[in-house]
């Protein structure tokens, strides 16, 4: 798969390092641009080996000066040197997959922090910051989408907004179906745990070919989604879930279940993908983000089902 399927890693300089351009060659028999033709020392510098005016033979002294030339290495330095670890993927400010488990759980934090706002005022004032959430974790959902350098200081507010727009839904949702919070969050957990371990043994993979079934099957969903809203909100149908409701709702939700949860291993192959590549360390922020849309949308559609499960009871 091309590198950023995930639509959140289009648009951004995610492949990492850049090769340096080509040195330009210069025509058989006269020597590159800035150097001396074969045998001759550029002007003002002295042929290889021979010292220039005034200065000393490589490994000498200056006259009436000592221990000012270069000494040569021992063995046991030599050994020190060829000892020492290479430079790491952290050393050279590339990103680690330790970069982004860091970053994703900074995330979530925001999530957690902004949920628990909502979880514990009042029902009314959860009901408002609820929706103060939604629309502005949509607004900078879009802003983080499109921007082409990832601005920690935007995902970190993005991720307590969705916290604030998840908190006030499981209070609500678990005011009429009591327990279904705690059952979308082992449920939230759980996929994504079986999703890892299977794309960590190779037993699925975004290939071109689910690719293309993903963003058919993506693109009908979202407009199922907005033709039911739009029929909520004119009364057209009554039902607290509008068409998602019977086992209509119980297949649309378990097929958004599985588009979340085929966004995860998209997730993780960008993510392995700019990791293999190397890219700078700043779009971790980029995977942390990707990661924390499709765990929300994942949560979403979860407690969704399960509240449609308890009111077909």
């Amino acid at each position: 798969m091309a590198l950023g399927g995930n639509p959140i890693f289009n648009g951004k300089s995610f492949r990492g390092a850049t090769q340096a351009p080509p040195v330009p060659q210069a025509p058989y028999g006269h020597a590159p641009y800035g150097q001396a033709p074969y045998g001759q020392a550029p002007y003002g510098q002295q042929p290889f080996g021979q010292p220039g005016y005034g200065q000393q033979p490589y490994g000498q002294a200056p006259y009436g000066q000592q221990g000012y030339a270069q000494q040569p290495m021992t063995d046991e330095q030599l050994q020190q040197m060829y000892n020492q670890p290479a430079a790491g993927p952290a050393d050279t400010g590339r990103m680690t997959f330790d970069d982004v488990i860091v970053k994703t759980a900074a995330c979530l934090g925001f999530v957690v922090l902004g949920a628990a706002v909502t979880l514990t005022v009042g029902l009314g004032l959860a009901s408002l910051l609820m929706i103060v959430g939604a629309l502005g974790g949509f607004v900078l959902a879009l802003v983080n989408t499109f921007k082409k350098q990832p601005s920690p200081a935007l995902i970190l507010a993005y991720a307590g907004l969705e916290g604030l727009f998840l908190g006030g839904l499981t209070r609500i949702l678990d005011t009429q179906y009591p327990g279904v919070g705690l059952q979308a969050v082992i449920g939230t957990l759980s996929v994504f745990a079986v999703t890892l371990v299977l794309f960590k043994s190779g037993k699925v993979r975004a290939t071109p070919k689910a690719m293309r079934f993903f963003m058919i099957a993506l693109v009908g969903y979202a407009l199922f989604s907005v033709v039911n809203l739009v029929l909520m909100m004119t009364g057209v149908t009554q039902e607290p879930f509008g068409l998602r409701s019977g086992i209509v709702g119980v297949v649309i939700g378990v097929l958004a279940i599985g588009l979340a949860a085929f966004s995860l291993v998209m997730d993780f192959t960008s993510i392995e993908a700019g990791v293999r590549s190397g890219a700078p360390q700043r779009f971790s922020w980029t995977a942390a983000f990707g990661l924390t849309v499709t765990l929300v949308w994942l949560y979403v559609e979860i407690i969704r089902l399960l509240a449609i499960l308890r009111g077909d009871d």
